[in-house]
């Protein structure tokens, strides 16, 4: 639409401020807009003799950018028509990308970050001239209930791929929160019960992580003392043999973890400095073990550890020798009350994050390829 803001004035009010018709036959309601952010933002400027005041607030933002729309005719005005329902769908989904990591505009190094009404107006901005880049570009934040605001590309090749891939995402999440707390309740049974978390069964697991954390601290007391009780608790000769060859096995299995590690660690060593810094490490740890300055406080926070590392390999799915699928597949870890949230939590805090920092690294790389697309 090409008409000067006084002629659609005129048609609506019988006083209206005149205004000559723009010379590059820009589109009036993109102008407008833009006024409006440029109003957010600190500066204020006259919209077609009204003044409008800075303001921060998110909905008072699009609630001016509809008024716009809707004086104007504008042929992009927003799918959703009551302006209540627009300004909640829309600015929860701006508040997420802006909560996210996800870019919402290039900047130069040195740059200042955009402010919170900056970067709103930004997004409204996209959003109404351009919804299918905005939904390439930040397809990976929004959720499926964000869909309902871009119901006016559906039948787009481009725009419904896109739908599917956040439908897909959506219940990838929803599937991996359920699996999780499954877990987490299958996790608070197994250690009321003992035995899968007892000293004996985490050592045959994972030798190399208790003597690490417990074992090495152990006198020879405690070893001995552990050796007694093994032998009065086996019934017959052939529990005594079984003992034996598990023994032996877990001792083997200690030397191959202890070989990796080594071999892993070569690999790593990328300087003459990182070499002595592992050696005066050895060295101190030698000397910590020779010498048994360990405290029982100290010892106490280590088997901490080394339980707290045992419960998250069991959470994270790499107990090989469990069968994952009696917990995942079983209705009934559904309806179990697990503790409290906070504790709940502390187990998952660590892999939310990973998976945070992954899908951030694959947003910047996807938003900066989008954005040289777009250009």
């Amino acid at each position: 639409m090409a008409a000067s803001c006084s002629q659609v004035l005129r048609g609506s009010s019988e006083g209206g401020v005149e205004n000559e018709e723009s010379s590059d036959n820009k589109d009036i309601s993109q102008e407008n807009i833009r006024n409006v952010s440029d109003n957010i933002n600190g500066s204020e400027k006259p919209y077609c003799g009204e003044e409008t005041e800075a303001n921060g607030d998110g909905s008072k933002v699009l609630a001016k950018a509809l008024k716009v729309a809707r004086r104007l005719e504008s042929r992009e005005d927003p799918v959703i028509q009551d302006p209540s329902d627009v300004g909640g769908a829309l600015l929860d989904m701006f508040s997420a990308i802006i909560e996210s990591r996800v870019p919402i505009r290039s900047q130069q190094i040195g740059e200042p970050e955009f402010s919170h009404e900056q970067k709103m107006s930004m997004l409204l901005d996209l959003y109404k001239s351009k919804p299918l880049i905005f939904l390439e570009r930040f397809r990976k934040v929004l959720k499926e209930e964000n869909l309902q605001c871009f119901s006016q590309l559906s039948g787009d090749y481009t725009a419904d791929f896109y739908f599917k891939e956040i439908r897909k995402a959506s219940l990838k999440k929803v599937n991996h929160t359920r699996v999780r707390n499954k877990r987490y309740a299958a996790l608070q049974q197994l250690i009321s019960a003992g035995e899968y978390f007892s000293d004996e069964e985490m050592r045959q697991r994972d030798p190399l992580m208790y003597e690490h954390y417990v074992g090495q601290y152990q006198s020879e007391e405690e070893i001995m003392s552990q050796n007694r009780r093994d032998l009065c608790q086996a019934s017959s000769l052939s529990d005594v043999l079984l003992n034996s060859c598990q023994e032996q096995i877990i001792q083997r299995k200690l030397e191959v973890q202890r070989e990796l590690e080594e071999n892993c660690e070569e690999e790593e060593e990328d300087s003459e400095e990182e070499e002595e810094e592992e050696e005066k490490e050895k060295e101190e740890g030698s000397d910590l073990q020779a010498d048994e300055v360990v405290d029982s406080e100290e010892r106490a926070l280590m088997r901490e550890e080394f339980l707290s590392r045992m419960y998250q390999s069991f959470l994270d799915g790499k107990d090989k020798n469990f069968d994952y699928s009696e917990v995942d597949d079983n209705p009934d870890f559904d309806n179990l009350d697990i503790v409290t949230q906070d504790e709940e939590e502390r187990y998952f805090d660590d892999d939310d994050e990973e998976m945070e920092e992954m899908d951030a690294e694959e947003d910047q790389r996807e938003e900066a390829h989008s954005m040289d697309s777009s250009v």
